[in-house]
């Protein structure tokens, strides 16, 4: 292997003065943006105590002196830095275009340690945890018990201060520290919103995708709320002492917090706390879906109850959250065609839908899907099975009957397949449709498996999509000669039943790249834990498929390229227009209305402050979004002028080669590469053990999609193969791929 590195999908080999000015400023970005980062961190951390609250005070002299006044100064060190660390990303991303780079590094004695990729926990209430997240969690638990030691020490020194007499110094005592934990709920809620925003400039600067964010946002959740509800408890007990419980339950003040509508935001957010907990979200995920819908309540009152100067402080997130909710309510308006759809027999189903030729993602992507037959409410996240090379005008979707929509899908299906084999006409009217829509696709900002030479895909059950993705996705580049790492793969899939083989279909990997085994080292094995010896007919369930149908075209067309991970400029464009306007709108409202007419009250500057950050998007961020959705049409009609057609399948032909007629002639069995074992269950030791002899000491990429037990089973062995590991055996880098929505 040489000793230097070889750029992976690089479009440009040799260095030029134009690419060492673009590493220059990506340099920069990063160092700035990682600057005014750590700096906002260590003035939230300072916060809590008297050198955090001297800092503040001494900013407002300098900056509440200007037209935005006090509130302008909070949302200037509050929320301002997290805005400017996006716009510098959006820029960073413009820079960096769509292709990343992986470099082909020398081995040595001891591969890469990772951070983000390394379990230190594999039980427990967090599933399983890297050491970057295990890092973050003991930061923000120190974190929270300074806050609660500095907000103590205050408030001691607060009774001091006013001399209170001893017989209100416990009630006293116990309204403020119900304010001093009601603030500290509001510097976890400054990143609440951050891990949800599904096509976040932030997630993809640091490649985090949303399906593995959202934990983020159930930890954070909880622990807004715990505090929050501590802030409430707090008030309660000490009202309750004086007697005034009801009286200053429902009070609503002009100048200072209004109680009521604090009252109604915790109460919207004790309703999503506790349908959102793990048993009552996993059996009852309808209830939990509709009353997270609360989060309107919840923020509007929230900004009702503590004005626009304190709800400045979490403006920042939830501004941000506004411009990815409005992004993905135009995405999804447009129905989207199904170009086929059919029924595996196992019962999954697959559907190839329609998108433009100008929309790009990767492999390990996913879909929101709705179809409307079924429910206008209901979206549910399915991985996209089909690589991005697999052609220019389809996605396709492996969705497992699990449940009561799934159900009612297949249910479609089925009356459609029926309605296709009818002798007698149908009129239009009567004629069973699918209706979709579409947001995403979602995922990682880089192809990450490619980053490794080595890769251990390990599924269960339908976790097996996402891998035809990848599979396919070397298999293209391996054939048409494009840059591409990996050159071992190991796929590990456990299954319950034989007739989920019939999964393997998805992919016909010796069509996609003929003698691929002198290109690429695959082996697949299968274990069949429910059954002891095969069936009959298990050899040639691969082979057998449902026909497909062509479900009668809607007025939809292809899905819409109006998504957070498309295009870098003009996803970059709608942040920084809808901040300008936002700007803009406060500025003319404190100019023209405010100030003019000396507003004070702090409940109607909060809902005006609300009212200017939903405008602003509508507006300017709106009138971003048209000009993106022309350019989008039109593109779209440029770039399907190609060659490539879409067949029922859902399959794109192209005019192949004379090398690929000739290697069409010969078709690699698949029992080649292909070994099944019945009535066993995947020892992964023996596995990983197994590579030692095999790999040697190099970097290996496992990536698992499938069930907590499987991710959790697996993750212990890495954990322990990479403690006890000696120099000449391999490392294993730990990627996990599931939906816990």
């Amino acid at each position: 292997m040489d000793d230097h590195e070889s750029p992976l999908l690089s479009k440009e080999s040799p260095p030029s003065s134009s690419s060492v000015v673009v590493s220059s400023l990506k340099w920069i970005l990063k160092f700035v943006m990682s600057l005014i980062f750590v700096t906002w961190v260590v003035f939230l951390t300072m916060y809590p105590g008297s050198l955090g609250d001297q800092v503040l005070t001494n900013w407002r002299a300098i900056s509440s002196n200007t037209l935005f006044g006090i509130t302008g100064s909070m949302f200037l060190i509050f929320s301002g830095p997290i805005l400017v660390i996006a716009i510098l990303a959006s820029l960073y991303l413009i820079i960096s275009g769509e292709e990343k780079v992986f470099t082909k590094k020398k081995i040595s004695k001891f591969p890469r340690f990772r951070l983000w990729t390394f379990p230190v926990l594999v039980d427990g209430p967090f599933g399983v945890v890297s050491a970057a997240e295990f890092l973050g969690i003991m930061i923000f638990s120190v974190f929270f018990l300074w806050a609660i030691y500095a907000y103590t020490l205050r408030n001691l020194n607060v009774l001091e201060y006013f001399h209170v007499l001893p017989k209100n110094r416990s009630i006293f005592l116990l309204e403020l520290t119900g304010l001093r934990f009601g603030m500290i709920g509001l510097l976890c809620m400054v990143f609440l919103f951050l891990p949800i925003s599904r096509g976040s400039i932030l997630l993809r600067l640091i490649d985090i995708p949303f399906e593995h964010a959202t934990r983020y946002h159930v930890w954070l959740g909880h622990i807004t709320m715990a505090f929050f509800s501590l802030h409430g408890l707090c008030y309660v007990v000490g009202w309750t002492i004086q007697g005034q419980l009801l009286e200053l339950l429902f009070e609503w003040k002009a100048t200072g917090i209004a109680v009521l509508p604090g009252v109604i935001s915790l109460v919207a957010g004790l309703l999503m706390w506790v349908t959102s907990l793990h048993t009552v979200r996993k059996n009852y995920f309808e209830l939990f879906f509709y009353t997270h819908q609360l989060y309107i309540v919840f923020v509007v009152f929230l900004a009702l109850h503590v004005g626009d100067y304190l709800f400045s402080i979490v403006a920042g997130g939830i501004f941000l959250f506004i411009l990815d909710c409005f992004l993905r309510f135009c995405q999804s308006r447009r129905t989207v065609d199904v170009i086929s759809a059919k029924s595996l027999p196992c019962g999954t189903l697959e559907l190839v839908l329609s998108k433009p030729p100008n929309m790009r993602y990767n492999a390990l992507s996913f879909i929101f899907l709705q179809v409307r037959e079924l429910s206008w409410l209901q979206w549910h996240p399915f991985s996209v099975s089909s690589s991005p090379l697999d052609g220019n005008h389809h996605v396709a979707v492996l969705i497992k009957v699990l449940g009561g929509w799934t159900a009612k899908l297949r249910d479609q299906l089925s009356n459609l397949y029926e309605a296709e084999n009818q002798d007698q006409l149908i009129s239009p009217d009567s004629y069973p449709k699918i209706t979709t829509c579409v947001e995403g696709p979602y995922g990682h900002e880089s192809p990450y498996h490619l980053a490794y030479e080595n890769l251990v895909l390990v599924a269960g059950g339908i976790g097996i999509t996402p891998f035809f993705a990848i599979l396919s996705d070397i298999l293209h580049r391996k054939r048409d000669g494009k840059a591409c790492l990996p050159s071992k793969v190991l796929v590990v899939w456990a299954i319950k039943n034989s007739d989920e083989l019939s999964l393997l279909s998805a992919i016909d990997i010796p069509s996609i790249c003929p003698f691929f085994s002198k290109k690429l080292n695959l082996e697949i094995q299968i274990y069949v834990t429910r059954q002891s010896e095969p069936r009959l007919e298990d050899g040639m369930v691969q082979k057998v498929v449902h026909p497909s149908v062509k479900p009668p075209r809607t007025n939809g067309c292809s899905m819409s390229v109006l998504v957070g991970t498309g295009d870098n400029i003009w996803s970059g464009l709608y942040l920084i227009v809808s901040t300008i306007g936002f700007i803009a709108m406060i500025t003319l409202l404190d100019i023209f209305y405010i100030n003019k007419y000396n507003i004070k009250t702090w409940w109607y500057k909060g809902l005006l402050f609300v009212v200017c950050m939903v405008a602003s998007v509508l507006i300017f961020g709106g009138l971003v979004v048209v000009f993106w959705h022309r350019w989008g049409h039109e593109t779209g009609k440029v770039e399907a002028n190609g060659n490539d057609k879409v067949d029922l399948n859902g399959e794109e032909t192209h005019n192949a080669s004379v090398a690929e007629l000739k290697g069409l002639d010969i078709e690699e069995d698949g029992q080649s590469y292909t070994t099944i074992r019945y009535g066993t269950r995947p020892a992964f030791r023996e596995i990983f053990e197994s590579l030692n002899g095999k790999w040697g000491s190099v970097d290996v990429g496992v990536i698992v999609c499938g069930p907590a037990t499987l991710q959790t089973t697996v993750a212990k062995e890495i954990r322990s193969h990479s403690i006890w590991r000696s120099a000449n055996h391999p490392l294993f880098h730990f990627n996990s791929h599931s939906f816990d929505l």
